[in-house]
């Protein structure tokens, strides 16, 4: 089925009565050449960019839950390219270009915003990281414009500028960052790689690993075993419990990220605005609801929910930036799961049984990668060889310590990042 504007304005007219489902629900076959273990965004591309690229169709989707349940609809929509280090930079970049062919190449209305992306800053010493970061960005070929105080009053003049204790010197404008619909994009790949014979199995929660002399042989599941060549651990704030399943440890603790979003208002924010001294980012929906967050709670945790600490912080910096957002009823929170690597950068590799990989460690920048994740992961999964934007995505730099990635010079500490 494809969209167009003449099929929805049809559809509206006569009662929607015409929409077919837009995946199957088969059940799982006896034996798969490759099971993708997670249905989030992160799955669900890898399965897509697996047939498309590589023409590997047969390949089950594993989901404990239903398609978009997880993760994946549980964030705050950001998608942007503003990485400093090398290793990282080329990712986000490589991301970035794929977010803007994605919904042509879907055929799917993914509501990609390239509204811009403002990064405040409030000293001089953050105007100078600022630079840096801006200068390494437009040397990968992306975009950067440092604002001063005043043309950056021109562009968001609801800020408070009067603040004696976090002043605004300027901030670091990323035009081609922006925000998608987290949901449509769980639902766009799922689309694609099901219409490509990928078989999305919800509702099938993996239970054991099977591994026999060193090689993965399948997996358990609730709905009964499967047989697979080769199995993509792909399970976000859940992959060190699915790791365990076959023996591994991975050096991942899994937060919680809290969300808010207020009830609709008439637009009043244009571009996503982060917050330099209090760790708060806002966005305005398409809906109108003011969409936002901050910190971690910092303790490890599987809830999807938060606890009231961190919602008092995060309103008190969403109060301390644009006090006008205190008139503003919060409509309703959530929480994901965060799989927090002690780098703050991802993991994309094979790991030591043959035939078992892994994809993990996305900490704050899950969202905004799903397309290059998927594109990447499904390279190395067809060709054991590392897609050139990921090549320092490597698990054994944990052990070794050579090819850090500590994007914001934290250290070693997960929670940290």
């Amino acid at each position: 089925m494809r969209f167009s504007g003449l099929r929805v304005l049809k559809e509206g007219l006569t009662g929607n009565k015409g929409w077919r489902p837009h995946w199957r629900d088969p059940a799982p076959k006896p034996e798969y050449d490759l099971v993708i273990i997670g249905g989030g965004g992160h799955g669900l591309s890898t399965a897509y960019y697996l047939a498309r690229d590589h023409g590997l169709t047969n390949v089950a989707v594993l989901e404990r839950g239903y398609i978009g349940g997880g993760n994946i609809g549980r964030n705050t929509t950001i998608v942007r390219a503003n990485y400093f280090l090398q290793g990282n930079s080329e990712f986000y970049s490589h991301s970035l270009k794929l977010w803007e062919g994605l919904e042509e190449d879907l055929n799917y209305n993914v509501m990609h915003s390239q509204r811009g992306i403002l990064n405040l800053f409030h000293s001089d010493g953050q105007r100078d990281a600022a630079a840096r970061r801006g200068n390494m960005m437009l040397s990968q070929g992306d975009d950067a414009i440092l604002l001063g105080r005043e043309e950056l009053r021109a562009k968001v003049p609801f800020l408070n500028f009067d603040d004696q204790r976090f002043p605004l010197y300027g901030a670091l404008y990323h035009p081609r960052g922006g925000t998608a619909r987290h949901d449509a994009v769980a639902w766009g790949y799922a689309r694609g790689a099901d219409s490509r014979g990928v078989d999305l199995i919800q509702n099938c929660e993996v239970t054991g690993i099977d591994v026999e002399n060193g090689r993965v042989r399948g997996v358990q599941t609730v709905r009964g075993p499967i047989r697979a060549k080769k199995v993509a651990m792909v399970a976000a704030g859940r992959s060190s419990q699915v790791a365990a399943m076959a023996g591994m440890r991975l050096p991942i603790e899994s937060h919680i990220l809290q969300a808010f979003v207020t009830e609709g208002l008439k637009p009043v924010i244009d571009q996503v605005i982060t917050f330099g001294m209090g760790h708060f980012y806002i966005s305005q929906s398409d809906k109108g609801g003011l969409v936002f967050g901050g910190d971690l709670d910092f303790y490890a945790s599987y809830a999807a929910r938060g606890n009231l600490p961190t919602v008092e912080h995060v309103m008190e910096a969403g109060m301390a930036l644009m006090p006008m957002i205190g008139k503003a009823r919060v409509l309703r929170s959530w929480g994901g799961i965060m799989d927090m690597s002690p780098d703050g950068s991802p993991i994309i590799d094979r790991t030591h049984i043959d035939g078992l990989y892994v994809n993990c460690g996305w900490n704050y920048g899950g969202f905004k990668a799903v397309p290059a994740s998927g594109n990447v992961f499904a390279h190395l999964l067809a060709t054991d060889q590392y897609h050139p934007a990921a090549t320092r995505f490597r698990l054994d730099r944990f052990r070794t310590g050579r090819g850090i990635l500590d994007e914001e010079g934290t250290g070693s500490q997960h929670n940290l990042h």
